[in-house]
C-alpha cells in the first residue's frame, strides 16, 4: 500500500459548510491519476451518509430527487462524486469532528487558514 500525503486548501465566499465538505472530497479525488482504492475520512455526516446509507443511489435512480420529491441540493457536486466512485473504489469513513483525530484537526487548521486568506 502506498500512502501519499498532499495539502490542498481553498475556500469560496457565500457558500455553505456542506458545499465545502463535498468540494474538499471531490478535489482530493480529482488528484488521483489512475484508479485507486481510497479510504476517504470525513467529519461530514452529509458526505459519508450520502454514500454509506445509499442516499446517492436513490437520488440518482429518482432523477436527482429526494424522498420528498425535492431537487437534491448540490446535485452537480454529488454527480461528480458519484462519477469518482465509478473510477475509484472508495470507502467513506466518518470521523467525529473536533475529537482529536490528527487528520481531522489538520483539515480544520487548513480550513481556518483558507478563511483568513479570503478577502472580504
Amino acid at each position: 500500500m502506498v500512502i501519499i500525503k498532499k495539502k490542498y486548501q481553498g475556500g469560496k465566499k457565500e457558500t455553505t459548510n456542506n458545499v465545502m465538505e463535498l468540494t474538499a472530497a471531490l478535489q482530493a479525488l480529482r488528484q488521483l491519476k489512475y484508479p485507486c482504492d481510497v479510504e476517504l475520512y470525513s467529519d461530514s455526516a452529509y458526505l459519508v451518509n450520502g454514500f454509506s446509507n445509499g442516499w446517492i443511489y436513490n437520488w440518482k435512480k429518482n432523477n436527482w430527487k429526494t424522498a420528498n420529491k425535492e431537487p437534491v441540493k448540490n446535485q452537480e457536486i454529488w454527480e461528480e462524486l458519484y462519477n469518482m466512485t465509478q473510477i475509484h473504489k472508495i470507502k467513506f469513513i466518518k470521523v467525529k469532528g473536533h475529537s482529536d483525530n490528527e487528520y481531522n484537526n489538520r483539515c480544520d487548521e487548513l480550513a481556518r487558514e483558507a478563511i483568513k486568506q479570503q478577502s472580504f
